[in-house]
């Protein structure tokens, strides 16, 4: 006999709230994401390869520094050059900045700048993670940053950061100074780490606010992620480096994140 739909839709309700105490909200999201949408991974690996391949080639030897920024960007002409100039400024000047275009083409004019580097893939990958990668391979650095291309960081972020890292940390971030389109500040987002309170909480740490160590597993995830896909890239990227690694947090906000109040997911703490 089949049994009722109350009682199998509850049924069901109970297996999702024990999986949930078992494992926490935001894994279970990751476990259904990689379900649904893991089988592209592959097919995105050998892109990822390839490109990596040719801009390699293209690009010819590049110098060890001790960090690079990692940029990736998507048809906003209007708004990178900020970003690189940002990046480009700041205290720390031991950096390559690597600009990488998922395909957009259009690009503006940026600095003249020995530092810095554009590639372009051969085509869109609608892969964040992926872009993302492609930057961290084609660079050699002792630290790894990220920075999209519509935020700026204040001059000192790679300074403060660097130094928490200096003393211990594999993975620092720091606050987050969020500005609406006319520049007035919304508000500062920051809060300690906390692995626990991550699994069930907000996602909360931003990649524009990440520094760390380069090591072979410091890779996004390449699964595609729409807006509608939970979790991010970013909550994904942190969860799985702090398995293995020491994450600190800098309360100082030194990256100034542009907010799309209509497409904002993530709830803060206001510091």
């Amino acid at each position: 006999m089949t049994a009722p739909l109350k009682d199998r839709n509850g049924a069901s309700a109970a297996v999702r709230r024990a999986l949930r105490d078992a494992f926490g909200l935001w894994p279970m999201h990751e476990a259904k994401t990689k379900l649904q949408l893991g089988r592209y991974v592959p097919e995105l690996t050998r892109f990822e390869d390839g490109e990596v391949a040719r801009l390699d080639r293209e690009l010819g030897p590049r110098p060890e520094t001790l960090v690079a920024t990692v940029m990736p960007t998507f048809k906003r002409p209007g708004l990178l050059p900020a970003a690189v100039e940002s990046a480009l400024a700041q205290t720390v000047t031991d950096q390559q900045v690597i600009v990488v275009d998922d395909g957009g083409g259009g690009l503006p004019t940026l600095p003249d700048d020995p530092r810095l580097s554009v590639v372009s893939l051969s085509r869109n990958s609608k892969v964040l993670g992926l872009v993302r990668n492609v930057g961290i391979r084609l660079t050699r650095s002792r630290y790894l940053a990220f920075l999209d291309d519509d935020n700026t960081w204040r001059e000192d972020h790679l300074e403060q950061t660097l130094a928490v890292l200096g003393r211990g940390a594999d993975l620092v971030y720091s606050a987050v100074e969020r500005r609406r389109a006319d520049g007035t500040v919304l508000d500062v987002l920051s809060e300690p780490f906390d692995r626990k309170t991550m699994v069930d909480d907000s996602p909360y740490v931003d990649s524009n606010s990440i520094v760390l160590r380069r090591a072979d597993d410091v890779l996004f995830s390449r699964i595609p992620r729409v807006k509608a896909t939970l979790p991010k890239e970013d909550w994904e990227f942190v969860h799985r480096m702090s398995r293995t690694r020491v994450v600190q947090h800098v309360p100082h906000p030194t990256v100034r994140y542009l907010v799309n109040e209509d497409s904002y997911y993530t709830a803060w703490k206001q510091d």
